[in-house]
């Protein structure tokens, strides 16, 4: 049960003086006087009963009116002193009068009633509808099995690659949990914080692999944004700034699942498309890639990515949705610089970041062959073409196609040649293809979906930093099917299982065949 907040001696005053205006007009002035005396006493004491005041807050306000009473009474102007005998004084508060002070206090107490709620026991603060909390935990086993014909790693470390197992299986159970919170700050703004295992130096997985001796796992910040819609002005545009989740329409040809951008987003789109057929929208974005303080001893530059997409989203019916977009990501100052003889000017023109399968050169020139330091060869500008229909085949059974192609068109084999010394081969073409049937996504007990997934990315066609890091076990340079499966053992619980293979599309043999069967619970 909650009680009101704000019934102060205002209220009681005003109440107290509507009781006595109700009156008769000739009531003995003394007797009225005690009533309201009483009647104040009575309602202080019901207030701090009901927690409304505290005892020694009621003795302090009933010993500032008495206070300010008696100044009062000795301020009174000879005029207003007791009356002379036989003169009566008669208390009277008109009709109209008394209405208009009913109803003042009654609408500022209904008022407040609903917005606190009052009588409900089930009532929470105001404060805690404006925050939404979500969050998934994941528990599962991950085998990753070697073909025996795959070269040593020592072979590929030679590369710059990042190999540190080639031929020994692997078996590990790992889990992943996230905790997120959305607070509405204003009708138009709002900010979210995640929170998620994993660590600060993998941005593309967020997964745990258990058995830490029994240390602790970690807990990081994964997003902090602030978000700016508002339905008045500029309704078309939200705008999305700090550590934000990925804007753009994509699969995880080019961006992991698990990437959070770091920047600023602008999202255009219709505020009426969900009624209409035909639903055009856009996105445009700043993202600081890794910030380099340049001086006399580093002549390195500060890494960005700016991207832009357009698309539309095609809904002719209930029974057949189908989007695509065509975007362009443009990566600015990642390739190498070779540093100087016994020179480490450019040494920050490395990857902070990579998997691997990205084309790389030693930068380092400090005159000893046992230190590397491994850069980009090649420059990223890359074009993205998106598409997935959505067909109700037999409700609630969907049929779900997704197709995704991207070719690095900023590839250039004369500055590759310039910056490595020898010739680069464009590798500079991925596409992605997946059949999906069963249900979209599993919120209901026994939904299901079977999916099919062949996948073929070369070397340089997408930064291998920021793609799938489970197939192939991370990176580009890899071809082959993913085979999966998902069922729902209750609402907001489900099983998945996923078959990887994959092998390299040139180079050094590496042939990689993962499985992964994962409890999901959602909350």
């Amino acid at each position: 049960m909650k009680y009101p907040t704000q019934y102060t001696l205002r209220h009681i005053a005003l109440a107290t003086l509507v009781a006595l205006g109700s009156g008769a007009v000739h009531a003995d002035e003394r007797e009225q006087l005690e009533i309201l005396r009483q009647t104040t006493i009575n309602l202080m004491e019901s207030l701090v009963q009901q927690g409304v005041l505290t005892a020694d807050k009621a003795a302090q306000i009933v010993q500032q009116a008495q206070s300010k009473a008696r100044a009062s009474i000795q301020a009174e102007p000879l005029a207003s002193k007791k009356p002379e005998p036989g003169v009566v004084r008669v208390q009277y508060v008109p009709e109209s009068v008394r209405k208009q002070i009913s109803d003042e206090v009654r609408e500022e107490v209904l008022a407040q009633a609903k917005s606190e709620r009052w009588g409900d026991a089930n009532a929470v603060p105001e404060w805690v509808d404006r925050f939404k909390l979500e969050g998934d935990l994941r528990l599962g086993y991950q085998m990753d099995g070697f073909a025996k014909s795959n070269a040593p790693e020592s072979y590929f470390q030679v590369q710059g690659q990042n190999m540190d197992n080639t031929t020994e299986d692997r078996q590990r159970f790992r889990m992943r949990a996230r905790l997120g919170i959305t607070a509405k700050v204003t009708p138009d703004v709002s900010a979210a914080f995640r929170l998620t295992t994993g660590n600060t130096n993998e941005p593309v997985s967020t997964n745990q692999t258990m058995g830490q001796t029994g240390n602790k796992y970690s807990f990081v910040l994964d997003r902090a944004y602030l978000k700016a819609h508002s339905p008045t002005f500029l309704p078309w545009l939200t705008a999305s700034a700090g550590r934000i989740p990925n804007p753009f329409f994509s699969t995880d040809l080019v961006w992991d699942d698990d990437l959070s951008f770091e920047g600023l987003a602008l999202q255009m789109e219709d505020s009426l498309a969900s009624t209409k057929e035909w639903r055009p929208f856009g996105t445009i974005g700043a993202f600081p890639l890794e910030d380099i303080q340049k001086s006399v001893s580093n002549k390195a530059k500060s890494k960005w990515l700016t991207g832009a997409q357009v698309g539309v989203e095609w809904v002719p019916s209930n029974l057949t949705r189908a989007k695509v977009g065509l975007g362009l990501y443009d990566y600015r100052n990642v390739s190498g610089i070779r540093n100087g003889y016994q020179s480490a000017l450019y040494n920050d023109t490395a990857p902070g970041y990579r998997q691997k399968g990205n084309t790389l050169f030693d930068i380092d020139n400090d005159g000893d062959i046992n230190t590397n330091l491994f850069a980009l060869a090649a420059d990223y500008r890359i074009i993205n073409l998106t598409g997935t229909v959505d067909i109700n085949l037999y409700n609630p059974v969907h049929v779900i196609l997704t197709g995704d192609y991207v070719k690095n068109v900023g590839f250039s084999a004369s500055k590759s040649l310039a910056r490595t010394g020898v010739p680069v081969k464009p590798q500079t073409k991925g596409y992605l293809a997946r059949v999906a049937v069963g249900m979209p996504s599993m919120l209901l007990k026994d939904d299901w979906q079977l999916s099919l997934t062949y996948r073929y990315v070369e070397a340089d066609a997408v930064l291998d930093a920021f793609t799938d890091s489970d197939f192939h076990l991370g990176g580009t340079n890899a071809k082959g099917f993913i085979v999966g499966a998902q069922y729902s053992l209750s609402k907001s619980t489900w099983l998945s299982a996923r078959w990887l293979s994959s092998q390299e599309i040139s180079g050094l043999p590496l042939s990689i065949n993962t499985l992964q069967v994962l409890f999901n619970a959602k909350f």
